[in-house]
C-alpha cells in the first residue's frame, strides 16, 4: 500500500530525513520509534503533504500512485489520515458539521451519495462509542477548550468516522494519562482491519502494550537503522536508544 524509497527531506536547508526506506502493507500495524529530533514527525508531515518541507530525493508510492502528485485534499480523499501530535482548534466550527463536510467530500470523490442526516447521525453515534466521546463534546467547536486527552480521543473518533485506508498517528499517546491511553488505544484497535494499515509514531513502549505492532522500526538521525518484531520495543524501553547508535 505504502512504499517509501530513499526519501530525503530538508527544511530551510537542513536535511532531516536522510534516506528512508519503508514498506507498509494492508492489514499491518507499524510502529516507528526514536528520540526527539530524529525525523519522526517530519515523515508524518511529508506523507500528509505539509508544504514547508522540501523533498530532495526519493519517492513515496501510495496504492500505486505517486503521492507527490496528489494535493493535500486528494491524499485525504484517497484514504490517507494524519493524526497530529498537537491537534489544532477550529473555533466556530462544530465537530458535527466539520465531520459531515469531510465525509461528504470523501464520498463524492469516490462516486458515492452523501449520507442523509439520519444516516450520518447514526454513524456518528456508533463511532463516538469507540472512544467514549460524549455528545456534549461533539456539539462544541473542533478541539476548542479540549484537554489533551479529549483532543486525542476526538482525533481517533474522526479516524473511525472517515475510515481511512492508511492512518499515520504522530505521537497519539503524548500527554495521555493511563485511562485516556487505554480509551484511545482501544479505539485504534477497533478500527484496524485487513483492508487498512496503521503507522504509529511514538517515543515510548507503553502505547505498544495496547496496540500490538507487526513491525517496529527505529528512526535515528534521519534513517531507519533497525527493524524488528514487537519485542524490539521492549528492548528499547530497557536499553534506551544509545545502544542502537553504538551497534
Amino acid at each position: 500500500m505504502l512504499t517509501i524509497k530513499n526519501l530525503h527531506v530538508s527544511i530551510k536547508g537542513k536535511e532531516i530525513l536522510k534516506g528512508i526506506d519503508l514498506q507498509v502493507n494492508r492489514g499491518e500495524v507499524h510502529a516507528i520509534m526514536g528520540p526527539n529530533g530524529t525525523g519522526k514527525s517530519t515523515l508524518a508531515a511529508v506523507i500528509g503533504g505539509k508544504e514547508s518541507y522540501e523533498v530532495t530525493a526519493g519517492s513515496i508510492t501510495y496504492k500505486g500512485k505517486n503521492l507527490f502528485d496528489l494535493s493535500i485534499e486528494d491524499r485525504a480523499r484517497e484514504g490517507v489520515f494524519i493524526g497530529f501530535q498537537y491537534p489544532v482548534e477550529i473555533p466556530g466550527v462544530s465537530i458535527t458539521n466539520f465531520m459531515r463536510t469531510a465525509l461528504d467530500e470523501i464520498r463524492q470523490y469516490r462516486g458515492l451519495e452523501p449520507l442523509t442526516p439520519v444516516e450520518f447521525l447514526k454513524l456518528m453515534e456508533e463511532k463516538k462509542k469507540m472512544v467514549e466521546l460524549t455528545t456534549k463534546l461533539t456539539d462544541r467547536s473542533v478541539n476548542e477548550g479540549f484537554s489533551g486527552g479529549e483532543k486525542k480521543r476526538n482525533e481517533i473518533f474522526q479516524m473511525a468516522l472517515l475510515d481511512p485506508e492508511l492512518a499515520i498517528l504522530d505521537e497519539t499517546d503524548s500527554g495521555l494519562d493511563i485511562d485516556a491511553l487505554r480509551i484511545v488505544a482501544n479505539g485504534i484497535n477497533q478500527i484496524k482491519n485487513e483492508n487498512n494499515a496503521i503507522v504509529v509514531i511514538t517515543h515510548y513502549q507503553r502505547l505498544l502494550d495496547y496496540i500490538i505492532p507487526d513491525v517496529v522500526h527505529v528512526l535515528f538521525d534521519g534513517k531507519i537503522v533497525k527493524s524488528g518484531p514487537k519485542e524490539l520495543a521492549y528492548e528499547l524501553e530497557e536499553k534506551g536508544y544509545d545502544w542502537i547508535k553504538n551497534e
